[in-house]
């Protein structure tokens, strides 16, 4: 993500034209105080009126400023868990809407993409379709991360639409983006990918293919929970992970 610090000085120079970008704060609460469930709902739409107003306001050539304040809008409110399970996350792909809108580019919000509208939020179509659009602008060397973006939509078209097809084409496609890319791991990325997309070839409801991409997922969860369904879906398949150090590798488990 881009310096804060930087986006904090720009914000306060220009803070004038920009106040109405602010999220509702979120507000540290003990254990015994009780949510107002209206307070909060009343909250939640304000803060997706606010959204709707930025996907298409005049930002006056700050772009990438109101993409990297929507994101931090979006970290105090999906960060809110009291404040989301006395609502919803119904909100979240506004945030993404917005930060797609502004900056295609801001490789480091597509992660929370990814991980969060089609978990938290069930619209994985929504998933796909920002990544979709998103896609777009980039290229398979610009930015060198670029074939990222079609292994999450690789990943929401198997496990959450059951487009095992679509995926099987995306797969390919995030394989030949990063065999042009210079990031590291790409290489392998390439390879994960390629023999994904063989694996679905073949066979569409392929075992590998889905344990993969879950391990996928559990890899890059932005949260315990994420990990935990993560992990409960590898084990279904037939697998667990073991652990060395830092590194987890997916073993069959025992009969």
């Amino acid at each position: 993500m881009r310096s804060i610090v930087g986006t904090l000085i720009s914000v306060l120079m220009f803070g004038g034209g920009l106040a109405v970008l602010q999220m509702p704060r979120l507000q540290a609460r003990t254990s015994q105080q009780t949510i107002d469930v209206d307070a909060e709902a009343a909250a939640q739409a304000l803060t997706g009126a606010q959204l709707e107003l930025w996907k298409s306001a005049p930002a006056l050539g700050f772009d990438n400023l109101v993409a990297d304040w929507t994101f931090l809008g979006f970290l105090q409110y999906f960060g809110n868990s009291e404040a989301r399970a006395a609502t919803d996350y119904s909100v979240t792909p506004q945030f993404f809407e917005v930060i797609v809108n502004r900056d295609p580019y801001f490789m480091g919000a597509y992660l929370f993409l990814w991980g969060t509208v089609s978990f938290y939020a069930a619209q994985p179509e929504t998933t796909v379709r920002l990544l979709e659009q998103g896609i777009e602008s980039l290229s398979p060397t610009f930015p060198p991360e670029s074939y990222i973006l079609w292994r999450y939509k690789a990943i929401d078209e198997l496990l959450f639409l059951g487009d095992a097809q679509a995926a099987q084409r995306s797969f390919t496609t995030a394989a030949q983006w990063a065999d042009q890319s210079s990031a590291p791991g790409a290489a392998n990325a390439a390879n994960v990918s390629r023999n994904t997309a063989e694996f679905l070839k073949q066979d569409p409801d392929s075992t590998e293919a889905q344990v993969n991409s879950w391990f996928q997922i559990w890899s890059n969860a932005v949260n315990e929970e994420t990990q935990a369904v993560a992990l409960e879906r590898i084990r279904n398949l037939g697998f667990d992970l073991v652990f060395e150090g830092d590194r987890a590798t997916l073993v069959p488990l025992q009969p």
